[in-house]
Order: structure tokens, then sequence, then C-alpha cells
């Protein structure tokens, strides 16, 4: 975290998680500029991310690869077709957008 939040030290992020232990530390030292936001217990249709796989999953559901490297390089050229606007309109969801007016950070 202490590199991403030096490389883009000008922004505000906020990292979504669910409550996996795995995401849990007593000697975590989270950077001013990350905000951790962990979402409800077994609640994974509520993570953005997955809203997205599902957008690149969705351009798979046809395909056939006989190797990992063939299916390396059709989510690599479909991840490079996604702009800023496509990925929120994707994972912008009312209820994410909305926390981020109310804390300030929109």
């Amino acid at each position: 975290m202490e590199k991403f939040a030096a490389a883009y030290q000008e922004d505000t992020h906020i990292l979504q998680l669910d409550n996996g232990a795995f995401h849990c530390s007593q000697y975590l030292q989270v950077p001013e500029n990350i905000i951790l936001l962990f979402q409800p217990p077994h609640t994974p249709q509520v993570n953005p991310i997955e809203r997205f796989w599902q957008e690149i999953k969705r351009s798979l559901s046809w395909e056939s690869f006989h190797y990992e490297d063939e299916l390396r390089e059709f989510v690599w050229q479909r991840l490079e077709t996604f702009n800023t606007s496509i990925v929120a309109s994707i994972t912008g969801w009312g209820f994410i957008l909305d926390a981020l007016f109310v804390s300030g950070f929109s």
C-alpha cells in the first residue's frame, strides 16, 4: 500500500475489502491517503470488482483456449478496451457514490 499511496499521493483512495481474515492485521499501517472500506460479511455482490469481472466474463462465454497464455492475452486485450468512464459506469453503484459524496471525496 505504501508504494501505491506514494505513486498517487495527490489522490484519496478507497479500497473495498471483504471481511476475510487475511484482510485483517494488527500491524498494518494504512497511509493517510488510503481508506479501507470493509463490506458486510458474506456479501460479494456489493463488491464493485465482482460486477467488473462479470463484464469481462461475458466476453469469454463462447471462447475456448488451449493454453493459459491465450486466455491471459484475451483478457488483457479486453481490459485495454475499458477507459475510466466505462469502469465507473460498471462499478459506480449508487450506494458507493452516495458514500463518497457524504464523505466529501466525490
